[in-house]
């Protein structure tokens, strides 16, 4: 088995980085987290073997990464239980893509040699269902993580992808060339180290779960804007404008703008599928009260018609409180609406 380990940090988020971002997604027991993954050389849980397993941990005042390979297929069990041996005294998980691959991945295979695995007692944080939902905000060409590394504008990779790995290991099983080994551990070590990097995108997260606090707020020219403090600065500014709103951040400050008509705003909702929308009326109301209603008069509600409007008066605008849960309600809804 070859094991290496070295320190990253000069690398990697701050511990206060990565606490900031727990909190964002409420996942703030992870004062001792591991970021983990793992290369396999296939996807079949019962036919294909796990060969490589790397993570990063805290020790002392840095982070440090840990590897373990197997010189041949027989020694897949000694890696597991290596990593399952260093993750003990950990408080948390972080993975990319982990819930669905990775973990079940690692259990299957810890089932095959009788070994208890620890990871399901385990909080486990995936970065990729986390970020999922950012996607249209971003404007991602898509979500595998070299797609998240390339928008924080990171260098680009000095190692080939985990496909032409497998080639590469099983090359190496018959050759044990050292040259080969080198470029399997750094894809890996690549991975680790990007898992840190697009952590900080989890920022982005606070426009849905509706973290932040209102500076000021005004109603002019048939606009509301509203500018916003958030609780961690961005790693990249984002910019998206629509017909229902625009929303402008970077760092630790966003400005959201919504169109006033009539002197009224509207409200969405997210359940559209309990609401029915009257077009007579440009406003929808819940299935409770519509199921009265001619069917001529209404239709099922979807997301861009699920809303109601209520006025953008002065009593409206000097209540910072009434503007948040506004922001809170309506914000996730219109960018749910990003395609």
């Amino acid at each position: 088995m070859i094991v290496k380990k070295l320190p990253i940090s000069a690398d990697f988020p701050s511990f206060e980085t990565i606490e900031k971002m727990g909190e964002i997604t409420g996942f703030e027991d992870n004062s001792e987290p591991v970021f983990y993954d793992i290369e396999t050389t296939g996807l079949s849980q019962k036919s294909c073997f796990i060969y490589l397993i790397g993570s990063i941990a805290r020790e002392g005042s840095g982070w440090v990464l840990c590897q373990w390979m197997a010189e041949d297929l027989a020694e897949e069990s000694k890696i597991i239980q290596s990593f399952f041996d260093f993750i003990q005294g950990c408080t948390s998980l972080i993975q990319y893509n982990g819930s669905r691959f990775d973990q079940p991945f690692l259990e299957a295979r810890a089932g095959q040699y009788n070994m208890v695995s620890p990871l399901s007692g385990l909080r486990s944080l995936d970065l990729y269902k986390e970020l999922k939902v950012c996607r249209p905000l971003l404007g991602l060409s898509g979500m595998k993580q070299p797609d998240l590394e390339f928008f924080l504008r990171r260098p680009p990779r000095r190692f080939c992808d985990g496909g032409k790995c497998i080639q590469l290991y099983r090359a190496y099983l018959h050759s044990k060339g050292s040259d080969l080994v080198e470029i399997i551990l750094g894809h890996n070590r690549e991975d680790l180290i990007g898992l840190g990097n697009i952590t900080s995108m989890l920022g982005y997260r606070t426009f849905y779960e509706g973290i932040y606090t209102l500076r000021t707020a005004s109603e002019k020219d048939g606009r509301y804007s509203a500018l916003l403090s958030l609780p961690a600065a961005l790693p990249v500014p984002v910019s998206v404008e629509t017909d229902i709103f625009s929303l402008e951040a970077s760092e630790n400050e966003a400005r959201v703008t919504v169109p006033v008509a009539n002197g009224k705003l509207k409200q969405f909702y997210a359940d559209y599928k309990n609401y029915d929308y009257i077009p007579a009326e440009d406003t929808a109301i819940p299935r409770a009260i519509s199921q009265y209603m001619d069917k001529r008069l209404k239709k099922p509600a979807v997301p861009e018609t699920c809303y109601t409007w209520f006025p953008c008066g002065d009593d409206f605008m000097k209540d910072h409180g009434r503007q948040l849960q506004y922001l809170r309600h309506t914000l996730p809804c219109m960018l749910s609406l990003l395609k």
